[in-house]
């Protein structure tokens, strides 16, 4: 009858667990990285260099922005009306001759809707958009009738 030796952890043992451990993480990490990549290469603009010069201008429009004096508040009058309301630096009711406006989904460019304000009471406009839940990002630019602009971004919650 032969007796069989215990098993002894020696040192090539704890090698080759170590080797065999890392070699997993770093597999794991390669999948991972591979399939972040392919689903979103980390390109936000298709024009980024054209989106870099025009930022003078843009820097150029907030300046005027913020010396018209206007401010606007948006919210979700219940989970199918965005209502909008416009005011001057004096607190007075601003008449907009146009308002272009859009929402979206913070996280993705999927569920983009156009909003069509329509004035209901002197500087508050409202929008109907249908039944929506969850967070939204509302985007608007609006002209008086002399043509100044105002831009705006607001992330909207339905209640």
């Amino acid at each position: 009858m032969t007796t069989s030796r215990p098993f002894r952890l020696n040192g090539w043992h704890v090698l080759g667990i170590l080797v065999a451990f890392f070699a997993a993480v770093t597999a794991v990490d390669a999948v991972m990285i591979v399939d972040a990549y392919r689903s979103f290469p980390g390109e936000v603009s298709s024009t980024p260099y054209e989106d870099g010069l025009a930022f003078d201008s843009e820097l150029a429009q907030q300046h005027a922005q913020t010396v018209l004096g206007w401010r606007m508040t948006a919210g979700f009058d219940g989970p199918a009306t965005v209502t909008l309301a416009a005011r001057d630096r004096d607190g007075r009711p601003l008449s907009l001759a146009r308002i272009d406006a859009r929402l979206e989904r913070p996280a993705t460019e999927a569920g983009r809707l156009p909003l069509k304000f329509v004035q209901v009471a002197p500087g508050l406009y409202r929008a109907a958009v249908g039944r929506l839940d969850g967070a939204w990002d509302l985007s608007l630019s609006a002209y008086d009738a002399h043509h100044r602009r105002f831009d705006a971004q607001r992330r909207l919650v339905v209640p």
